[in-house]
């Protein structure tokens, strides 16, 4: 990813730019949903947060930008401690419910801050100082990074001993407390590990937009985009998440032109997994070839 500038041209390091930005995201809903418990149907407010907080640091404080992303990701970090004392009361579909109310919130908020130019939304305009060449050179080292901190992180995570209450945790939350696993503040730190998460994907990507409105910042389409990966690739495995995210972007490549049809293709194909097979396709390929490519399981 880092070579990409010596090795492909413009187009395709921004369809693999968006190729990470998808796999990052669908990531943080894995950890989330798949070893917390915890179904967001709003990380988008997070990522919406940070790329917001991305143009307003470059375009109106004159920070750099690429210094401006690391600086961005502190927004979703606060912004997630309040929106999680406010919604860990809820579970289950009310849960879910509060996460997409709390990002319309945002989307509304934002449409209304004339200090961030409201429904028009505000562009990057300080991204001329930097030739095509190094905004390509930076765009790969930040997918990179991002690859690197969203999946490598995950796998460190799940391979130390915060990560094997994690696994505990999912596998039976009540059985995890009763042998010393504090349940709440393991959710506590995952939803906000997940909110960061989210928010360094939303600010590469917007940079790499060179423009933010509410509409795209807030779009449900990624938390649509990240239960698909998730449901179809297979749910609580780093290899699920992979697997579903190269179905998605092979799909959207090729049927994305057919608009609401192709979105309900995936939606059936959604449910029908679901329905019938729980751990996705990664579930179905491991109870036949114990061969993982991320092994986190203890062994005697």
């Amino acid at each position: 990813l880092a070579l990409m500038p010596w090795w492909a041209s413009t187009g395709t390091i921004r369809m693999v730019l968006e190729l990470c930005c998808y796999l990052a995201v669908a990531q943080m809903w894995n950890l989330l949903a798949g070893y917390a418990g915890l179904v967001s149907v709003g990380q988008q407010a997070f990522m919406g947060a940070s790329g917001y907080a991305l143009f307003v640091m470059a375009q109106t404080f004159g920070i750099d930008p690429f210094l401006a992303i690391p600086i961005s990701l502190l927004v979703p970090a606060i912004l997630a401690i309040p929106c999680y004392a406010l919604l860990h009361r809820l579970d289950g579909p009310y849960f879910s419910i509060g996460t997409w109310v709390v990002a319309e919130v945002f989307r509304l908020v934002a449409s209304n801050m004339g200090w961030l130019n409201a429904g028009a939304g505000m562009s990057l305009t300080v991204m001329k100082q930097y030739s095509a060449f190094e905004r390509n050179i930076a765009m790969s080292f930040l997918c990179a990074i991002m690859v690197l901190l969203t999946v490598g992180g995950s796998y460190w995570f799940l391979r130390s001993r915060y990560g094997l209450a994690l696994i505990a945790m999912r596998d039976n939350p009540v059985a995890a407390a009763s042998q010393g696993v504090n349940v709440a503040r393991l959710r506590f730190l995952v939803y906000v590990a997940a909110a960061v998460g989210c928010g360094l994907a939303g600010a590469v990507y917007f940079m790499a937009q060179l423009r933010i409105n509410p509409p795209s910042a807030f779009d449900p389409r990624w938390s649509n985009v990240a239960i698909f990966i998730v449901m179809v690739g297979g749910i609580g495995a780093i290899e699920g998440v992979l697997i579903g995210t190269l179905i998605y972007f092979v799909a959207e490549r090729w049927f994305g032109a057919y608009g609401a049809s192709y979105f309900v293709v995936l939606g059936i194909l959604t449910l029908l997994v679901a329905l019938y097979a729980r751990t996705g396709i990664w579930g179905m390929i491991s109870k036949r070839w114990d061969a993982p490519w991320f092994p986190i399981r203890r062994r005697l």
